[in-house]
């Protein structure tokens, strides 16, 4: 899969900051495990760090100091229901960046089998978002 993402290498996010949160959805569908796997090599290629949506809303205090540091948050979302941007402001974490699966074109479905070009084209308009 790594091969596939060549080109988030060395992407940074573009408000120039090494101190950047990203949060995926990881929902039980295709989209939700896109988000994911963007957020995986996103993190893996040195854009930000990939943290726990869920230690969020579970309201781990230890979680939400390291969400509440970060210089700048993303988020990436499966589908419309944006239930990881709304975790992040319901803890009153503000999202700088928020992205949407589906707003890229990716019909959400309950394959878990997706596709690595799928993933690769959509890492594609990510990094052009970030």
């Amino acid at each position: 899969m790594a091969e596939n993402l060549k080109m988030a290498e060395n992407v940074k996010c573009s408000c120039g900051s090494d101190n950047v949160g990203i949060f995926p959805c990881a929902g039980a569908s295709n989209t939700g495990q896109i988000s994911n796997k963007i957020a995986v090599e996103l993190s893996k290629s040195g854009v930000g760090t990939m943290m726990c949506t869920v230690g969020i809303g579970g309201h781990r205090p230890g979680l939400i100091k390291s969400a509440e540091g970060c210089d700048r948050i993303i988020v990436i979302d499966g589908c419309p229901l944006n239930c990881a941007r709304e975790t992040l402001e319901h803890a009153g974490i503000a999202v700088d960046t928020h992205i949407e699966v589906t707003g890229l074109g990716v019909i959400k479905n309950y394959d878990l089998d997706i596709p690595p070009a799928q993933i690769k084209e959509v890492m594609e308009k990510v990094v052009k978002i970030i």
